[in-house]
């Protein structure tokens, strides 16, 4: 009674206060629309403005008993959602939510109509809609791999040019995984194959890539190659549903390759990954090495997998090991140390504990896991419940609120928590004629019979060595799980009663922490702060030293003899651990495709290139190849936060303006109400440039900024200042906004110019080339040099081709220069170091390096005689002296 009180209070809430929004925002009682809301980045994916916490509910309902408010929520759906909008929304996310809710849906549905109670008027409405929906998905599915790439566009696919995406190369495993139920099911249900064969294609390329010495999987992979991008391995987030997908495929499919595959799987996760009680991840290549000292929230799934699998002992083990780390912070956090210290503290209300809560008590039927059940209840009543429903957990050491409700926890949690305390008596329909998708959405076991169109060949044992014994405890059981003994579950339980306790450092109370008694929680990398003096002490007793280098980047060196004593020295280790993954999770967000700002006006005509960060809206360069061209004007006022007072000076030209006192979005309107064609925001941070500072992309303002159509790009000072000198001396300057740097050819495509331009510029392209080969090989000692410095930091390597000191125009993008590109060093060219996430450089000329063959060679092509077109004279003589200039320029290159 007490689970329904609480779905009435989260559904009602959604429906008064969001509906029809993707989600409710339970702390400002309203609905999170996307594009409305400031982004949280891949979170957002999921909502594609389907009012998607009513489609993952709907069988929820039923589940609960609430057939009359089913019935509404089936007619709401069909007609009010729309599954056809402009937006890009996760493959993965929308495969488990909104098709899996809506073939949930369709499945009690028809259970309905056929008891015949309710719902005689539905005719496979949610059945159409999912069909639709399923052939939106399969454009994604476009790649030579199979591996579906991880977003497409609801309306526009992949590949089409308002898709606004299809450039990702990598995906997650269980985004590619995480596909055969719902899709098989589909075609199951319309007789439709192509749904599960291009779902078991994917499953087959994962299976043929696992790492065959270790027979795990890496937790990314890159869609078109195959290769392993990230090469941990886990059963948390990244890969959970892929194997949890594996086993169900099997129990609703029928199909022995996927037990087998499973089978193979589990006995590798068994051998390696657990830990009893713990789950670590570790390195596929080296699997008896651990690859981190935290576990994430997500791997809460896994001993009910196992226990449906029939593994029951480390289901139980691992799932009391998570109660007491919960009895200890009231929620699961993210994530949390092997010596159960929170290492994330949010937690958005996840329901995966309570799907292995309700799977041990159908397994033991122990009645300690209803007084596991009466914990979750109470701690969602005292800690998460708001006026307007219940709010995810910002901090779970604090208590703090975030203002989000997740569809999961209407699909999930409350269905979950209901089916542990009901009685056969409280469920309409028997549960065990349905097996549980990722998202608990329900699908039926006849379908295991029904439209058989794909052929059953077991292509897994022709090249898979199995061991026998791994099968004795597999579905159905061939041997019993428990001995005649009530206390069998206890037992394992009894020794890690107290596991969290023993590891853990005391926690502090509220009033012992604002009255500053009581031991301190060790400093966390996140929160570290170079200039602040009392994080230096704490280093200090960690025997953690901080090297100031000369390029103002900062050096962690850890030696635990100097620490002031040994749980010091493991608070430092760990600290140090944190600032690597830190460090590596931060130059993965910031290795972004860096757009170029190239001046082609005389006397440069192409040959300066700046390195500029793109913005989150307005034109997608990407898109439009020929990018966008125009002189340049400085707007007044100069931060362009108001309305421009010298429009004449900006109409048809690219705007100039400062960074600072208002939101980039906010300028980029100001420019394009003055007609500007597109924009440059210069940084006002004195001496900042791209050689030291990682790209970032200008973010919106929070609200729609589908009005702003101008291309907006960012320099850092030292680039922004190149294009000022260069207006002071020139006044006119015009530049090329684009994704990457086009050769001179393509700039001037249309307009004459002297051939011994061109060949000067192919002879410039041969002896750079040489330059490139000799530059690479000094930075190669140069990197040697940096490793060797950096090591003591325990930073990870860089990637290939991470560090160069040569930069050429073609290289703005991130695709490997052609061979014939031009290639010039930079004068302030660094090696970065491999905590520093290297952004190309501005691919500026300079004298010192042009040897003085290269110049008689071009002079003597001065001599070249001209194309024979008719032109005036005037202009024949005005292009001549502008080219005759531009060689002298170029000859001396002073830039």
């Amino acid at each position: 009674n007490q689970v329904l009180e609480m779905f009435d209070h989260a559904y009602s809430n959604y429906m008064e206060h969001a509906y029809p929004a993707d989600e409710l925002m339970p702390l400002t009682c309203r609905g999170r629309v996307r594009g409305q809301e400031p982004s949280r980045g891949d979170v957002d994916d999921a909502l594609g403005k389907f009012s998607l916490t009513l489609i993952d509910t709907l069988d929820t309902l039923v589940v609960l008993n609430k057939t009359k408010e089913f019935e509404e929520a089936v007619k709401k759906v069909i007609k009010d959602v729309n599954l056809d909008n402009d937006i890009v929304v996760s493959v993965f996310e929308t495969n488990i939510r909104v098709l899996g809710g809506l073939l949930g849906g369709h499945s009690v549905a028809i259970m309905l109509k056929d008891k015949g109670d309710s719902m005689q008027w539905y005719n496979g409405e949610l059945l159409h809609m999912a069909k639709e929906l399923g052939y939106k998905l399969l454009p994604a599915f476009n790649t030579t791999s199979g591996l579906p790439y991880p977003r497409v566009n609801l309306k526009f696919g992949v590949r089409h040019p308002e898709a606004r995406t299809g450039t990702e190369t990598d995906t997650c495993t269980a985004c590619a995984g995480t596909l055969i139920l719902e899709f098989a099911a589909l075609s199951r249900f319309t007789g439709t194959s192509i749904f599960e064969e291009y779902a078991r294609k994917a499953l087959d390329f994962i299976w043929e890539k696992r790492q065959r010495s270790s027979n795990l999987v890496g937790v990314t992979i890159n869609i078109h190659t195959g290769d392993w991008v990230r090469k941990d391995s886990g059963v948390g987030a990244g890969i959970d549903s892929y194997y949890e997908y594996l086993l169900k495929a099997y129990v609703l499919l029928g199909d022995d390759s996927f037990l087998e595959r499973f089978n193979t799987h589990y006995d590798a996760i068994m051998r390696y990954i657990s830990q009893p009680p713990l789950l670590l991840d570790v390195h596929i290549h080296k699997p008896m090495l651990n690859a981190r000292t935290w576990m994430d929230s997500l791997l809460a799934f896994f001993p009910g997998l196992q226990v449906l699998k029939g593994d029951i002992r480390p289901a139980i083990e691992t799932h009391e090991m998570l109660y007491q780390v919960i009895k200890k912070h009231n929620f699961l956090p993210e994530a949390f140390t092997t010596d159960f210290r929170v290492h994330w503290a949010q937690h958005p209300l996840r329901p995966e504990f309570a799907e292995s809560t309700y799977f041990l008590y159908k397994a033991t039927g122990d009645p300690y896991y209803l007084e596991v059940g009466k914990t979750l209840i109470e701690n969602l009543n005292k800690y998460a419940r708001v006026p307007c429903g219940f709010a995810a957990m910002k901090d779970v050491r604090t208590g703090s609120h975030e203002d989000r409700m997740d569809s999961f926890f209407l699909a999930e949690m409350f269905k979950y928590l209901y089916l542990l305390f009901a009685d056969k008596d409280d469920i309409i329909f028997d549960i065990e004629d349905y097996i549980f998708t990722t998202e608990a959405h329900l699908l039926p076991l006849w379908l295991s019979t029904a439209n058989q169109t794909i052929s059953k060949k077991n292509t897994t044992t022709e090249y898979t060595e199995l061991d026998d014994s791994n099968f004795d405890w597999t579905c159905p059981n061939t041997q019993i799980l428990f001995p005649n003994d009530p206390m069998f579950a206890q037992s394992i339980r009894e020794p890690l009663k107290n596991v969290v306790d023993k590891s853990c450092p005391r926690g502090i109370s509220r009033a012992e922490e604002s009255l500053g008694s009581g031991p301190k929680p060790p400093l966390r990398a996140r929160d570290f702060m170079a200039s602040n003096p009392e994080h230096l002490e704490i280093l200090k007793k960690m025997g953690v030293s901080l090297i100031h280098l000369k390029d103002g980047r900062v050096q962690l060196v850890q030696h635990a003899v100097q620490a002031a004593s040994s749980l010091d020295a493991e608070d430092g280790l760990r600290f140090m651990q944190e600032m690597i993954e830190l460090s590596s999770q931060q130059q993965k967000e910031q290795q972004l495709p860096p757009r170029a700002v190239q001046i082609v006006s005389h006397p440069f005509f192409g040959r300066v290139v700046l390195t500029a960060g793109p913005a989150q809206f307005g034109m997608d360069l990407s898109k439009h190849k020929a990018g966008t061209r125009g002189f340049v004007a400085t707007v007044k006022p100069y931060n362009g936060c108001s309305e421009i007072t010298n429009p004449e000076a900006v109409k048809e030209k690219i705007a100039l303006m400062q960074r600072g006192q208002c939101m980039f979005a906010e300028k980029a309107r100001n420019i394009q109400k003055a007609g500007a064609i597109g924009g440059i925001v210069i940084d006002d941070n004195e001496g900042s440039s791209s050689d030291t500072a990682p790209l970032f992309q200008m973010a919106g303002d929070g609200k729609n900024t589908d009005d702003i159509t101008i291309p907006m790009l960012f320099l850092f000072n030292k680039e922004g200042n190149i294009i000022l000198d260069a207006i002071r001396e020139y006044e006119a300057v015009e530049v090329l906004l684009s994704d990457k740097a086009k050769d001179r050819a393509t700039i001037f495509k249309g307009k004459m110019i002297p051939n011994y331009i061109l060949d000067s510029n192919l002879e410039m392209e041969n002896m750079d080339q040489k330059l490139s080969e000799n530059d690479s090989h000094k930075q190669d000692s140069e990197e040697a040099t940096s490793a060797s410095q950096d090591v003591d930091a325990g930073s990870e390597e860089p990637e290939e081709g991470e560090n160069s000191d040569v930069t050429d125009p073609d290289s703005l993008s991130p695709a490997h220069a052609d061979s014939d590109s031009v290639s010039i060093s930079d004068q302030d060219s660094h090696v970065p170091g491999s905590d520093e996430a290297s952004a190309p450089e501005p691919a500026c000329t300079q004298g010192d390096h042009q040897p003085q063959e290269q110049q008689t060679e071009t002079e003597s092509n001065s001599k070249v005689n001209w194309d024979s077109k008719v032109q005036p004279m005037e202009s024949i003589l005005a292009d001549w002296n502008e080219d005759i200039e531009a060689f002298e320029m170029m000859e001396k290159d002073e830039l």
